[in-house]
């Protein structure tokens, strides 16, 4: 192409040549017409340069970083030297105190925020910056969060909403031993509500208090009085999820999948499995027992709990005030055990232990024909004698013992 000076009504004269013919062609462009050219040609390029990610370091190979992202993508991702490195502690809001480290300090199963470098050429992701959390760090952060809600938290199903006046009731418990706790909010309240199809606690984003519905899970963290009815709540998550009870008509252990009858609504659900999702399998003792206690019922004179259900629930209701993992005395001193801790202590399954037949119950994502798990529970025949209750000691048991849940803030 020529650009000539532009003549006097600043028009510029541009030449090309047809690519099947010699024929000259000539046609004006005003300089006007050229700066949005540019400027499109600009925003092209802009709209195609990567986006910073984060994910979970999953290989190193020379100085090529493999990044395993929250939604699933795999990266590769080149860190030549002048790359910034730097290292931050879990829950840093900037890096103000973060530190700067050399590639050599990176370690698989850190998670890292990557900052391509836009002006790169090729095919291979070339880093400008990354910001790593140790995954040392990340565990005992963790760890402290899932004491500290334990702790300081409760949870339950949502019973009402006060959005005026920031009081959230909430009903915790199953059967005999359901209470009511009052959850107070102010301004400064966190509220985070888990994203649609989501069971990731660092995927919650945040929601006004009018977002919560009854019927909603709802875990909160914050002050508690004595006897753990009340709450001034430094933190709530919430969110809409299903509890599904029925047979299991197919199962497919290489796609992570099952397909569950669901006895409420008759239809077939396919439940996808992650590696979050929490399986156990009720003995068949325990099974009976819980359904017993759910249903008020005295296990006789062979010792057990002793007693009828409303003194079983007197003993106990003192001391249960174990937060989000459920209570504290565990049966102890002669009192009745408490289901939560029954459920979290049932043996651990997996996809591969479930038989096509067996009923099962879980807590999942928020969907009609296809689910996430949150919790399952196998062994369940003698609970679904007393369906209501059971529904109601699973979804607070999927609140309440949650390791996924309680990935806090780390992330």
């Amino acid at each position: 192409m020529i650009f000539p000076i532009p003549d006097a009504k600043r028009r510029w004269p541009v030449e090309s040549w047809l690519m099947k013919g010699k024929m000259k062609i000539r046609f004006p462009l005003s300089i006007a017409h050229l700066a949005v050219i540019f400027a499109l040609l600009a925003g092209v390029a802009l709209a195609q340069a990567p986006k910073p990610f984060q994910g979970t370091i999953t290989a190193i190979n020379g100085s090529t970083l493999t990044v395993k992202t929250d939604a699933d993508g795999v990266y590769q991702v080149e860190v030549s030297a002048d790359a910034a490195i730097l290292r931050i502690a879990p829950g840093a809001k900037d890096l103000s105190s973060s530190e700067k480290i050399s590639f050599s300090d990176l370690a698989v199963g850190d998670r890292a925020l990557v900052k391509p470098d836009p002006t790169a050429t090729g095919t291979t992701i070339q880093a400008l910056r990354i910001v790593a959390i140790k995954q040392t760090d990340l565990a005992l952060k963790q760890q402290k969060d899932r004491e500290d809600w334990q702790r300081r938290g409760v949870g339950g199903l949502v019973k009402s909403v006060d959005a005026a006046s920031g009081v959230i009731l909430l009903t915790s418990g199953a059967g005999v031993l359901a209470k009511t706790i009052t959850v107070h909010t102010v301004k400064a309240t966190i509220l985070k509500r888990y994203a649609p199809a989501s069971v990731r606690f660092d995927e919650a984003q945040p929601a006004p208090i009018d977002a919560i519905h009854a019927g909603d899970q709802l875990r909160a963290r914050g002050t508690k009085n004595a006897d753990g009815s009340e709450i001034a709540a430094e933190e709530v998550v919430s969110g809409s999820f299903r509890n599904i009870a029925g047979t299991i008509t197919s199962l497919d252990a290489a796609g992570a999948t099952l397909v569950v009858k669901d006895l409420a609504t008759k239809k077939q659900v396919a439940i996808h499995i992650t590696a979050e999702a929490q399986m156990r399998r009720l003995p068949e003792m325990m099974a009976r027992m819980l359904a017993m206690r759910l249903k008020g019922t005295t296990i006789g004179a062979q010792g057990g709990w002793g007693g009828n259900a409303s003194a079983a629930n007197g003993a106990t209701g003192g001391q249960r005030s174990g937060g989000p993992w459920g209570g504290q005395n565990g049966g102890q001193g002669g009192g009745a055990p408490d289901p939560q801790q029954m459920l979290s202590r049932a043996p651990a399954i997996q996809l591969s232990d479930l038989q096509k037949g067996e009923a099962v119950m879980l807590v999942a994502t928020d969907g009609t024909n296809e689910v996430t798990a949150i919790t399952l529970l196998a062994g369940v025949e003698p609970l679904l004698e007393a369906p209501a209750a059971s529904q109601d000691l699973l979804s607070n048991w999927s609140m309440n013992g949650g390791a996924s849940a309680a990935e806090a803030a780390a992330q």
